[in-house]
């Protein structure tokens, strides 16, 4: 049975969801919670893939345990240019308060519900029964169960299809107001012609007039968000509008004397501080707070003075990461502020026109293409990362590690090839880097494209090529990002998002579906019986062959003779 089957309803709206509302009471006898002291985070060298091999000491992705320190003079911005933001009373809701200083905020209520209670639901782009489990504090069984029209080997769930599922209530919930719909976080098909440098100049805002020195050379503010939107798939209107939020950058025609770019996204670190490090701290960031609630993971958020909520479980990812982040760098007056109809989202209408209602760039029962295994037919490589971040260090873990045989360790080129898992068109390339489309459009904001890095940069074919599925991509090397060996890193893109490489799509190469492992660069490579465990030494174990499997001739054992 098909999911496409029953009658949806994408243009549907979810009437459950109740609006973030704020009024401004003063709350007498009302003291804020301190908040705690943070741990300094080290800081995370921007925009490279973790070394491969040998596997580094796992990262510990963003999320509820990592604090950011907030840089007052950027954020003054907000309190002092933004009188639209003032409280509407017509917007007043009762429900559970939110108290921050004199202010007391107060967003609607859901339901206590009874253990168990059915709710109705419908289906966002991205959502899977595993995740939706996670976030309605239930199990994956008894969703099915209730909606036995969802096949066993379901994928993604058709965006407004109507659900029945039994939740567990979860106290606070928080704000259920959606600030933007998923379809405008991934550098996607909504971003399809979209050019920062040049919607940067057509702004008033000082920031056309802003360069930096970065990879060799001198770049533009808007140059330097189009590289970032690039490394880690981030739509670039979003990039710009968290930046325009905090600083009026793209509206104000003058820099104040007092503001700096210096560590503008709040990330701590001596050497986080410049734009260019700081767009990628934030870009590694907002991915890992994305997907990690797409997956049914990272559902709480804590505010600066220490309040805590558990995120509603009909709000969406996007959503989601941008409240993950706000409440990490605002004051709780301010993150209210940010996360109602009148804050973040105004700012971002206000720079690029009203957020179309029915937007979705993933829709229901996804499938990946027939892909081969990226080497050619009767060689075995070395499986030397299993499911490890795409971009940065965090979150998702999309890409997959493979090493060509060799008797040399370290950065040696060598001479065997990467070839293509698919016919495809290669759209973008950089150092040691190739995008390969594979819908044939030519663009790398729609539909399937494979990411290949660490390719020996000399060797790599031309934009425009159109290869063949086994044609030559490039010699693996230590090109591109950091490494410490020779091998290749492959990631899956659709419509702008990163594809996990686990999970309920899982990569799958000839048939070798990826599984997790308890940590990034670990797991396995599974095939009916057979499994293939990944492992940075390259061992025995990791090895996995493309072609019949090498069955050795049998030997008869000799039988005992007798010495009589």
């Amino acid at each position: 049975m098909k999911l496409s089957s029953p009658v949806f309803y994408p243009n549907r709206p979810i009437r459950t969801l109740l609006r973030l509302v704020l009024c401004g009471l003063i709350l007498t006898g009302c003291t804020p919670i301190s908040p705690p002291t943070p741990a300094p985070l080290e800081p995370t060298p921007p925009g490279a893939v973790e070394p491969t091999p040998p596997r580094p000491e796992e990262p510990a992705p963003p999320g509820a345990d990592d604090t950011i320190e907030i840089l007052i003079e950027p954020f003054r911005f907000i309190e002092q240019n933004n009188p639209s933001r003032a409280i509407d009373p017509g917007l007043l809701i009762q429900g559970d308060a939110a108290s921050s200083g004199d202010e007391t905020y107060t967003f609607a209520q859901r339901p206590r519900y009874l253990p168990g209670e059915l709710v109705d639901y419908v289906a966002q782009p991205g959502d899977t029964v595993p995740a939706l489990a996670a976030r309605f504090n239930t199990t994956s069984d008894e969703i099915m169960r209730n909606n036995p029209i969802i096949p066993a080997d379901a994928t993604t769930m058709p965006p407004g299809f109507p659900m029945k599922i039994p939740i567990h209530y979860r106290n606070p919930w928080g704000s259920a107001y959606q600030i933007l719909p998923d379809a405008l976080f991934g550098y996607g098909p909504y971003d399809v012609g979209f050019n920062p440098r040049a919607e940067v100049d057509r702004k008033p805002g000082w920031f056309k007039y802003y360069s930096a020195y970065v990879s060799q050379r001198s770049r533009r503010g808007g140059e330097i968000v189009q590289s970032i939107a690039d490394d880690y798939s981030i739509s670039p209107k979003l990039l710009l509008a968290i930046l325009e939020y905090l600083t009026g950058a793209l509206s104000e025609p003058r820099q104040p004397a007092e503001q700096k770019l210096t560590g503008v996204f709040g990330f701590p670190g001596v050497n986080s501080q410049s734009l260019n490090a700081q767009y990628n701290r934030l870009a590694d960031y907002l991915n890992a707070a994305f997907y990690e609630y797409r997956e049914g993971r990272m559902l709480t958020y804590e505010l600066r003075d220490g309040q805590y909520y558990w995120a509603d479980p009909w709000q969406n990812a996007a959503s989601i990461a941008l409240m993950q982040y706000f409440s990490r760098v605002l004051e709780p007056d301010a993150f209210f502020r940010a996360i109602g109809p009148d804050g973040f989202r105004r700012t971002y209408e206000t720079l690029w026109g009203e957020i179309p209602p029915d937007a979705v760039t993933i829709e229901g029962s996804l499938t990946q293409p027939e892909l081969r295994l990226p080497f050619e037919d009767n060689q075995s490589w070395a499986y030397t990362g299993g499911p490890h971040a795409a971009w940065g260090s965090s979150q998702p873990y999309a890409a997959l590690d493979f090493a060509p045989p060799s008797s040399k360790t370290g950065c040696t080129p060598s001479d065997l090839w990467v070839v293509a898992p698919a016919d495809g068109t290669v759209v973008r390339t950089a150092t040691g880097l190739v995008i390969l489309d594979l819908d044939g459009d030519g663009s790398e904001r729609t539909g399937w494209n494979l990411l290949f890095l660490h390719l020996l940069t000399t060797s790599i074919p031309p934009i425009g090529t159109v290869v063949k599925t086994g044609d030559y991509l490039g010699h693996p090397s230590c090109d591109g990002g950091r490494s410490t060996g020779t091998h290749v890193h492959i990631a899956r893109k659709y419509n702008g998002e990163w594809v996990s490489a686990g999970g309920i799509l899982p990569f799958t190469l000839d048939g070798w579906h990826a599984e997790y492992g308890i940590g990034p660069y670990v797991g396995y490579l599974k095939r009916h019986s057979a499994i293939v465990i990944a492992n940075s030494s390259a061992d025995v174990s990791s090895l996995i062959h493309r072609g019949p499997a090498y069955v050795p001739t049998q030997t008869p054992t000799p039988k005992p003779r007798s010495t009589r």
